[in-house]
């Protein structure tokens, strides 16, 4: 494997990221002259624009018959961007998290995470999985514009803060169109680098291209995510940078694989390693948001730094499956006997402290 392969992969990440900032920068920015809702704008354009990245690289490798890069790149990066992403953002500071992630979109996620799980049991999502999940992603969008007028007076200032338009110049919207029109040349430059490279590294490693797509591919696509997040948590907004990274996910699973199986004309093959062990760590990571958002309302340090730990546990999974490295036996038994279970009876402890003194109170 020669050094050159390395710098197309990392000068395809770079274009990806940099079209994806000039694609949500445009957009939003053209969306919000219109007359649309700074909240509406960071609740849809905003987080759907920062998952282009992995919408380009999965409709690149479906075309380049490349399955396990598009679904290992959407697994992947729902799993990056819970465990990395907000455990990051909450290490910086401390994420509120309003009740409408709580009540519903959080269990959107996981109720869509379950359904990604039942539809890839046969090994395959097809043509008609994916228009259910592309027209699911509409009815959500719909959803969150009605849903968007009874937000909080204070969640609503948070967003037209980061995403309002002071300058409304014929000059400013042509600028605006052209962030688009090359934030998306970018992305499909970037993409067909990226597969390709990654593709390469793979074949030269002896990995699977499932694995290349759970981890170099899904992390290197979820920068627009970590950046949006992670500087959200810098400023203090703490509704986008939790909001960000659930809408995200949502979109990567209705938009991303919808898309993908409606494309190809066979659907998308999902790999049985990706059914036995990925998606169900992707919908188990998903599950558990629900009771440590509803904890406080918030997700602290310590929460934060559990996150991050379970990321570094889970690439190192994969690394050391994919080489069968001595050490995983080992790995996989402290993970299963003392580290989970802690876990689980810690977060159980947490959640009746929580769940009792709500009750004393009411």
């Amino acid at each position: 494997m020669d050094l050159i392969t390395f710098l197309i992969l990392g000068a395809g990440l770079a274009l990806l990221i940099f079209g994806a900032d000039l694609l949500v920068k445009g957009a939003s920015r053209i969306a919000s002259s219109l007359g649309i809702s700074p909240l509406v704008v960071g609740l849809t354009v905003v987080s759907f624009g920062t998952s282009s990245p992995e919408l380009a690289v999965s409709l690149q490798s479906t075309f380049n018959g490349q399955p396990d890069i598009a679904v290992g790149n959407v697994v992947g990066s729902n799993i990056f961007n819970v465990l990395f992403i907000l455990g990051l953002s909450a290490i910086i500071a401390p994420l509120i998290v309003n009740q409408q992630l709580i009540k519903i979109d959080v269990p959107i996620m996981i109720g869509i995470s379950v359904l990604v799980y039942i539809f890839g049991l046969n090994g395959l999502i097809g043509r008609f999985e994916g228009f259910i999940l592309f027209g699911s992603l509409i009815s959500y969008i719909v959803f969150l514009i009605i849903q968007s007028r009874k937000e909080s007076k204070a969640i609503e200032e948070e967003y037209s803060k980061e995403y309002s338009v002071k300058d409304k110049s014929a000059k400013q919207i042509i600028l605006n169109i052209l962030f688009v029109i090359v934030g998306l040349a970018l992305l499909i430059y970037g993409s067909d680098l990226l597969v390709e490279s990654a593709v390469k590294i793979a074949q030269s490693f002896g990995v699977s291209e499932l694995i290349i797509g759970l981890t170099i591919i899904a992390a290197g696509t979820s920068m627009p995510e970590v950046a949006a997040s992670v500087v959200a948590a810098f400023k203090g907004e703490k509704d986008i940078a939790v909001g960000n990274v659930v809408g995200s996910n949502i979109f990567n699973l209705l938009c991303i694989l919808g898309l993908t199986s409606i494309i190809s004309p066979s659907g998308v093959n999902v790999a049985p390693s990706a059914i036995s062990f990925d998606i169900p760590v992707m919908t188990a990571i998903a599950i558990a948001c629900l009771p440590i958002f509803f904890t406080g309302n918030s997700i602290s340090r310590w929460e934060g730094f559990v996150f991050l730990f379970y990321y570094v546990a889970y690439t190192s999974y994969l690394i050391m499956d994919s080489t069968n490295h001595d050490m995983l036996p080992l790995f996989n038994n402290v993970m299963m006997i003392f580290v989970i279970p802690i876990t689980i009876l810690t977060m159980a402890v947490i959640l009746y402290r929580t769940l009792k003194k709500k009750n004393m109170a009411g």
